[in-house]
């Protein structure tokens, strides 16, 4: 397994980037299932990415049909330290406009009993989720985005809804209240899994709209948000060329030790299926 490696998790056209090549394509089986699609190995400025269409190729899998614990415990397994989400939202700020970005620092989960957790079944641990996304590395993404031209909108709070239908009027006007940058339907999840497997997350949130709440004269047309998700692509896959280089070969965050003092079980509790189905995560910590 090789280490040190960056992950990406986005819409498949991310990795349709002139001068890449595939260098691989990995098939990971996990204890939680396959994840979302295949994962598309590929060297930029001399590092390994590895890209993974969030909702599978030709976009087959709705939000709250996500395997996300797969998706994380494959990278975890290949040797990612880092995940780069890259993501469609809509706005929930007057001054958080489409095409731009949002880098955010925080979360709230508006979902329904989706997995989020790799314990439970005989071992539990509780991670600190106060700061939930990596510093160092939001902090690259965000400075990248501006290098590469983008209006980028530092921290804030991206809300995690359901889906897969929006918001009716009245739950945007009432996240609105609760002082909402972003709204959209993936990310909380991975940031949870992240921080369990150790791995640095941060994601780049790409505003294509305002949510419902905006009465305005000007009217939202399918046309209008697919040219938007595609001038927000093109960005995307900019600022990972650039940001890529930037990364630091060695983790000093807190990421990269989220379990040590999490792990609540006693060890000669638990038993050697639970030891092999969760040797990724906790193999460091059991051995």
């Amino acid at each position: 397994m090789s280490k040190n490696r960056i992950g990406v998790i986005g819409g498949s056209g991310l990795y349709d980037m002139e001068g890449l090549t595939v260098l691989e394509e990995l098939a990971v089986e996990t204890p939680f299932g396959p994840p979302s699609d295949t994962i598309a190995l590929v060297e930029v400025a001399g590092r390994e990415v590895a890209f993974l269409p969030r909702h599978g190729r030709g976009h087959r899998l709705l939000p709250s049909e996500l395997p996300f614990r797969a998706n994380i415990y494959a990278f975890k397994k290949i040797g990612v330290e880092r995940i780069i989400s890259v993501g469609a939202v809509g706005s929930m700020r007057e001054d958080v406009h489409p095409r731009e970005v949002v880098v955010p620092d925080q979360f709230i989960d508006r979902t329904r009993g989706r997995a989020d957790t790799f314990f439970g079944g005989g071992v539990v641990a509780h991670v600190s989720f106060a700061e939930p996304v990596c510093a160092e590395l939001s902090a690259i993404l965000a400075d990248t985005v501006e290098q590469c031209g983008g209006t980028v909108h530092r921290g804030g709070t991206y809300l995690c809804m359901e889906g897969p239908a929006f918001s009716t009027r009245a739950e945007s006007q009432l996240y609105r209240s609760w002082s909402v940058d972003v709204i959209g339907m993936t990310n909380l999840q991975e940031a949870k899994l992240a921080r369990e497997a150790e791995i640095c997350y941060a994601t780049m949130a790409c505003v294509t709209d305002y949510d419902c709440w905006r009465e305005s004269d000007e009217s939202v047309t399918v046309e209008m948000l697919l040219e938007n998700l595609r001038k927000n692509t093109e960005l995307a896959r900019k600022v990972i060329c650039g940001a890529v280089p930037l990364i630091p070969h060695e983790r000093a965050c807190p990421c990269a030790n989220a379990l040590g003092s999490a792990l609540l079980t006693d060890l000669d509790q638990i038993d050697d299926a639970t030891r092999d189905r969760l040797d990724a995560i906790i193999g460091r910590y059991i051995r």
